[in-house]
């Protein structure tokens, strides 16, 4: 191997950014490929490049063993001395082919040096492009459109290729090839056929780059945005807070007539974006996230399972749900926490409904057979304030009430039982008969609408029948115009 050929594996090394001693290394691997197949040998071949003289010289590895198994790749340690060959710590030696013999492998080693060079190149490059996206993932990067696959997009980014994946990729936006396109990079996959790098036009943190770049108390840390999240081509929405008192954060974003935010939402084509004060009280967060409806109260109905009840004027429902329930789809992911939004009128009705069925349990236990004012004070410190949960306790339950014994609480539960029963009977007959008024109600519409139905077909068939009365009724007024019209000459000859 000439001083030329090692400039070439330089060039190729600095060309692809490769370290020349894994080059150096894949023509070895190249020329052990080769020498096996020339030799057609079950020998551990292996081959090693003089650097001085640029020569590359094939040989054997067998192991040293005093019972050989296997000649092809064990030696006795007597072969091993009579050949001057010493092992190395691990027991091996490594017997040289004589030069002359390679000299036929000549086209076979090329060819194998070739494609073994590919290979290692290809993976060298992608290892290298590996190494340098992977620390990269969250950032913002440029490129263009290159070409389309199986409705991936693939992106030249210089260097390599990313892939825009179809889940990836904004439902309001269309390319073509050359196009310019900004997006994040999301995922470095190694072990990808194709392009490595994985990006996105979706992801949140887009949205957050986009602002960082429009925003310079963002890009300074004035203004930090706590979370952002997105329904990619449709709504956006970002909580933002500011270190600096005098900083209005929503305003620095929004920027002077929607400037800043404008340049985002083209970049986004025409994705919506709220921006809305971040705070650390979840209440005052949950208020502003549902930004543009107006909250009148927050209620938290559950902090371990993080539920919160949302009450809103009648006409501000709509509002704070959004088309197809976006707005507080949205809102509940920024806050973390599951909204239930509710009307003043709906809450009235809850809150009214609860204070019916509260009256209903007290006169039920007021009326129970047996249970004496005494009693039923006990039973309602005891937390029984209902049938319900009598039953629910049973026998067990009541006789660790104060003066109830086991046959007391017998007695006590099968009044309530009795009291539950003709409870749940009232109810299935008012079910029944609001079911009967329903069915009534819908006959006589149906037969409202059966009468509107026959007399607008009654009107059309008139409305079709009176052109041909005026045709009949329009003859005669013709023939009389015409004799009119033709008396008028004659009586002026006679003048």
């Amino acid at each position: 191997m000439s001083q030329e050929i090692f400039q070439a594996i330089e060039a190729v090394g600095r060309e692809k950014g490769i370290d020349v001693e894994i080059i150096i290394q894949a023509v070895e691997d190249a020329y052990a490929a080769a020498a096996k197949k020339h030799f057609h040998s079950n020998e551990d071949l292996g081959a090693r490049l003089d650097r001085d003289s640029g020569i590359v010289d094939v040989f054997a590895r067998k192991r040293v063993i005093d019972e050989v198994g296997d000649p092809d790749l064990e030696i006795t340690p007597d072969e091993a001395a009579s050949m001057e060959l010493n092992p190395n710590d691990d027991g091996v030696v490594e017997i040289p082919k004589p030069r002359e013999e390679l000299l036929q492998l000549g086209r076979i080693a090329a060819q194998a040096a070739k494609q073994i060079i590919f290979q290692k190149v290809r993976e060298a490059e992608r290892d290298n492009i590996y190494r340098e996206y992977i620390g990269r993932t969250g950032e913002m990067i440029n490129g263009v459109v290159k070409r389309f696959e199986r409705g991936n997009i693939v992106i030249d980014l210089g260097r390599t290729e990313a892939v825009l994946v179809k889940k990836e990729q904004s439902r309001a936006e269309r390319y073509s090839q050359g196009d310019r396109i900004r997006a994040v990079i999301v995922d470095v996959d190694h072990n990808a056929k194709g392009p490595q790098v994985i990006i996105s036009r979706t992801d949140e943190r887009l949205l957050m780059k986009l602002f960082e770049m429009e925003v310079p108390e963002i890009y300074d840390g004035t203004v930090i945005i706590e979370r952002a999240v997105r329904d990619p081509g449709d709504r956006a929405k970002v909580a933002v807070r500011s270190k600096d008192r005098d900083v209005d954060p929503v305003g620095a974003c929004v920027g002077m007539k929607g400037s800043r935010v404008q340049s985002i939402i083209r970049e986004l084509r025409g994705e919506k974006i709220d921006i809305v004060q971040f705070s650390d009280d979840v209440q005052t967060f949950v208020s502003n996230s549902l930004n543009p409806a107006k909250v009148n109260r927050v209620h938290v109905i559950d902090s371990e399972n993080k539920v919160l009840e949302v009450v809103v004027d009648d006409e501000q429902l709509s509002l704070a749900i959004g088309k197809k329930g976006q707005n507080v789809r949205l809102a509940s992911r920024l806050v973390g926490w599951r909204i239930d939004i509710k009307s003043e009128q709906e809450k009235k009705r809850e809150v009214e409904a609860e204070m019916e069925r509260m009256a209903r349990d007290a006169r039920e236990m007021e009326n129970l057979e047996g249970v004496t004012p005494k009693m039923l004070e006990r039973l309602q410190e005891a937390g029984y304030r209902n049938v319900e949960l009598m039953l629910e306790g049973g026998v067990d339950g009541l006789t660790q009430v104060e003066g109830i014994g086991p046959k007391s609480a017998e007695r006590v539960l099968a009044a309530a039982q009795a009291t539950l029963n003709e409870r749940l009977e009232r109810e299935e007959a008012e079910r029944l008969q609001r079911e009967q008024e329903a069915a009534v109600e819908a006959q006589r519409e149906q037969e409202a609408a059966a009468e509107a139905q026959r007399a607008q077909e009654a009107a059309l068939l008139a409305a079709a029948e009176e052109p041909a009365a005026a045709e009949t009724f329009d003859e005669p007024l013709s023939v009389d115009a015409a004799s009119d019209g033709a008396a008028a000459p004659g009586a002026a000859e006679e003048a």
